[in-house]
């Protein structure tokens, strides 16, 4: 096990703390809102170890076909434990069928890479996808602030906690069904230019073992 896996790992084994540090047995300290600071912090972190992972597996040259197969799962189990824990922590944002818009489309992009990778071909993460994991992590972290604040108040400047948290998962959502679209676009010219140099290969095939047989029907 190396240690880009490890990290990997460690952000499958921070799922359970994470829904845990957003349930009401999470003990409450002397301060308001100490619940929603921690939390959100420990989920920064979490998404932080995805970026970090990759980076050490690429520059250490351990990519291996199990960081493959754990790091895209950890990402989609981080992101729909979140939303779907975040629908009952603060419904007056999280809506159910936001959460499975933007779950449904983890899946629909992994179904898309599983089948890409099965023809032989990968399909490269989009400038979309980049941005949507950014607006996700913003999404999600405000989200939980929200349930503890409606905006934070520095002097003359407010910050609106609870817009930021409802525009943050209504523009997720657009994101995801974009950038779903994206990546569906982009799977179908791949498996079709596939499909067509099976054909053209198929054709080509079939016509030189024609000309070698025709000598043959020549004699005859």
């Amino acid at each position: 096990m190396n240690l880009p896996n490890s990290i990997t790992l460690s952000r499958i084994f921070a799922i359970p703390v994470f829904l845990w540090m957003l349930s009401p047995h999470f003990p409450h300290g002397s301060w308001h809102g100490e619940q929603e600071i921690l939390t959100s912090l420990f989920f920064i972190l979490c998404s932080i170890t995805d970026g970090v992972d990759g980076y050490l597996a690429r520059k250490r040259g351990q990519i291996t076909t199990m960081g493959m197969l754990l790091d895209p799962l950890a990402d989609k189990l981080l992101v729909s434990a979140a939303y779907i824990t975040l629908i009952q922590y603060n419904p007056h944002v999280v809506k159910p069928w936001i959460a499975v818009v933007v779950i449904g489309r983890e899946f629909l992009v992994s179904g898309l890479r599983s089948i890409a990778a099965s023809e032989g071909f990968t399909i490269a993460a989009s400038d979309l996808g980049k941005l949507k994991t950014v607006i996700q992590i913003v999404s999600v972290v405000s989200i939980i602030l929200d349930h503890g604040w409606t905006a934070w108040h520095f002097g003359w400047f407010i910050m609106p906690v609870d817009l930021i948290a409802v525009v943050g998962v209504y523009y997720v959502v657009v994101v995801s069904v974009i950038s779903a679209i994206d990546y569906f676009v982009a799977f179908w010219r791949k498996i079709d230019h596939v499909s067509s140099d099976k054909r053209t290969r198929d054709n080509s095939f079939v016509l030189s073992r024609g000309k070698k047989d025709l000598p043959a029907a020549n004699k005859v």
